[in-house]
Formats: structure tokens, C-alpha cells, sequence
């Protein structure tokens, strides 16, 4: 009897130790499995990040105007559209504004003008928690304040990818 149960205790021994070491290594396999696939849906939006960052616009607008002409519109839609394959992109949109008026006029236009923008993407389909929005104002000037032309090329909202 005793020489029965040294046996059962020896072999009850010997399949936990098995059933142990079989637990680690389905553990070791799944764990491995996953740590897989999270870095292969990290690099894949590596990738689609990398894509998105290719896309900006720039909407221009008239002195004094925080209004979306039509070209402006045109603009926007034609970001939007190359935004919709990548749905996790984080947008930046940075109004501008040129050297005309004062200061706290061209900080007010330039926070309108971003807002109108912000405005279209969102009435758009683009979730505004992807939007960040900062104004600049007459600051980071595109062209030069003193031609039409230059005036007109820092009247301006850019949108990007961050």
C-alpha cells in the first residue's frame, strides 16, 4: 500500500510538473501571438500616418474676412476626401493672418478664420477630438506684406497632419 501511494504521489508530481510547464508554454505561445500582432498593427499605422502626413491644404481669404469662398470649400473637400482612409490622423489647422489692421485685430481674424475652417472639416464628417487649432496671426508670414500678391498668400488657414 505504502509503495502504491509513493507511486501516485511521484507520478501526481510528475503531471503537475508537466501540466505547469505545458501552462507556460501556451502562455509563452499566446503572449508571443499577440506581442505579434501589436507590433504589426503598429507598423501598419506607422505607415498610414506616414500616408497622411503626405495631405495639406491652405484655404486663402479676403482682407478683413473670416468668410469660406468657394475655392476655399473646394479645398476643404478635397482634404477631407484624402483624410477618409485615415480616420485616426490628427489634423492641425493654423490660421494666419497679413500685416494689415492691429495686432488684436489680425489675433481676432486669424482665430476666425481657423474657426471657420475647423467648422467646414467638422461639418465635413472629420470628429473634431482629431482637430488641433492655433492662430498666429500676422506671425510666420508665407510671402511678403508688401505686394497684393504677398498680402494674399498670408491671408490664410493651413491644414496639415501632425
Amino acid at each position: 500500500m505504502r509503495r502504491l501511494a509513493r507511486t501516485l504521489l511521484v507520478t501526481s508530481a510528475a503531471l503537475a510538473a508537466g501540466c505547469a510547464s505545458a501552462y507556460q508554454s501556451t502562455y509563452d505561445e499566446t503572449y508571443d501571438q499577440l506581442e505579434s500582432q501589436a507590433n504589426a498593427e503598429r507598423q501598419k499605422e506607422e505607415a498610414e500616418h506616414a500616408e497622411a502626413k503626405r495631405y495639406a491644404a491652405v484655404v486663402y481669404f479676403a482682407t478683413g474676412s473670416a468668410l469660406l469662398d468657394a475655392e476655399g470649400q473646394r479645398e476643404i473637400s478635397w482634404f477631407v476626401e484624402k483624410m477618409q482612409p485615415f480616420p485616426k490622423a490628427m489634423i492641425d489647422v493654423q490660421g494666419f493672418t497679413d500685416s494689415t489692421g492691429s495686432e488684436a485685430t489680425n489675433v481676432a481674424l486669424s482665430t476666425q478664420r481657423a474657426q471657420a475652417v475647423v467648422n467646414a472639416l467638422v461639418s465635413s464628417g472629420i470628429a473634431p477630438e482629431r482637430i488641433r487649432q492655433a492662430c498666429y496671426a500676422a506671425n510666420y508670414q508665407a510671402a511678403t506684406n508688401t505686394t497684393p500678391q504677398g498680402r494674399r498668400n498670408n491671408r490664410r488657414v493651413e491644414i496639415s497632419v501632425q
